[in-house]
């Protein structure tokens, strides 16, 4: 699950050309959107809900509203991911 939370991390900082991060310096477990995180804005959720889908098959619903919860932070939005392709978390 680490290989995956570090691909999405590095798909962050490249959808959002976020050149000054690094992938260690996102925490897994922090939130990515608000202040008290990564300070990710509503332009950028399109943006990566864009990349994720592009990069991982995944279909996401701005209806579904469990979606703001799989986006919470790198760590949910890698147990999403993997949960629809259990090969991913691996």
């Amino acid at each position: 699950m680490e290989a995956l939370q570090n691909e999405i991390k590095q798909l962050i900082i490249d959808t959002l050309n976020l050149e000054d991060l690094s992938v260690d310096e996102i925490d897994s477990e922090a939130p990515l959107f608000g202040e008290d995180g990564l300070g990710l804005d509503s332009i950028d959720a399109l943006e990566l809900g864009l990349s994720v889908k592009k990069r991982y098959g995944v279909v996401l619903s701005a209806e579904n509203e469990t979606l703001r919860q799989h986006f919470y932070s790198v760590a949910t939005l890698a147990a999403f991911i993997a949960s629809l392709n259990p090969a991913l978390g691996a």
